[in-house]
């Protein structure tokens, strides 16, 4: 059994476990804070993650693999697969645990036929056995993080798993369908919209240019943008800019471009506004995000 805990200050950095993509950017003001502690079993990943700020977060699970992700906060139980298209905006003090069954134990679960699953994926599937496990593995994670304790990796392995589809068999409560159908219809136009501009990362597209994009009318675009990630498509494109900016700022060395050049790569043409902007979000200047890595 190996288990790590990881303490970031860039959102970059946050999610270090083999396996997954992902792209995370910064939503709400602040001091970036993140914790991953991650336990692997043999063919089992157990994982507690925090972050303090807002992040929308676009990613995909590891192959062949079933996620049993738990937010702490409401006791919500989420389904996931390589497969699914998986957007979040998650909210401030976030804190997440999962259990990622990997193939060598998909295949032994013989009387779990995944097609079941269909239609409980990206589902919140809240109920009360869910919430007491999701905290249970969050005090285990971090006192297993604290105190290294020793503890059988197979009965440990089998005891998630099982516990897992328990919860999966028990009565839980769900969205009505109108407002799932809504949720995802407002998830999959924001990976649109993410999939569009990150093609043309450097390009600056105006409202229109989006909603033509993708196919939907401008107040369409506005009402899932809002809804969905609770910013406008405008303030989202800004948002997106100032996380790429700051991206290039932290890989900078001595020599490279200026904060100006970095600023204007990401249509910020007035670097005063620039730094405002970054600093309101970040909660420090470009200048000193510059300082700090070289």
């Amino acid at each position: 059994m190996q288990i790590q805990l990881h303490d970031t200050v860039n959102v970059d950095q946050q999610l270090v476990i083999a396996g997954w993509q992902e792209h995370y950017q910064q939503m709400s003001p602040g001091c970036f804070r993140g914790t991953v502690v991650h336990m692997e079993l043999n063919g089992i990943d157990v994982y507690e993650e925090r972050m303090n700020t807002r992040i929308e977060q676009h990613f995909h699970a590891p192959a062949d693999s079933l996620v049993f992700s738990f937010d702490t906060r409401d006791g919500s139980l989420y389904l996931l697969n390589e497969d699914t298209q998986n957007t979040w905006v998650t909210p401030e003090n976030y804190n997440e645990v999962g259990v990622v069954i990997g193939p060598q134990y998909l295949k032994q679960l013989n009387t779990l036929n995944l097609s079941q699953l269909d239609g409980l994926f990206l589902t919140p599937l809240v109920s009360q056995q869910s919430q007491v496990f999701g905290r249970w593995l969050s005090r285990t994670l971090q006192q297993l993080a604290v105190t290294h304790s020793s503890i059988p990796e197979e009965g440990l392995a089998q005891q998630l798993i099982d516990d897992c589809l328990y919860i999966l068999d028990c009565p839980s409560h769900t969205p009505d369908r109108a407002s799932q159908k809504h949720l995802a219809h407002d998830r999959h136009l924001v990976q649109r919209v993410f999939d569009l501009v990150m093609a043309s990362p450097q390009e600056h597209f105006n409202v229109l240019q989006l909603a033509n994009g993708v196919g939907v009318s401008v107040r369409q675009l506005q009402q899932s943008f809002t809804s969905f990630t609770g910013v406008s498509p405008s303030q989202w494109q800004r948002l997106r800019r100032l996380n790429f900016a700051r991206r290039d700022l932290l890989r900078m060395k001595p020599g490279d471009t200026s904060v100006a050049e970095v600023a204007m790569r990401w249509s910020f043409w007035h670097l005063g506004r620039f730094s405002q902007a970054y600093r309101n979000l970040f909660g420090e200047l470009p200048s000193s995000t510059v300082r700090g890595v070289r």
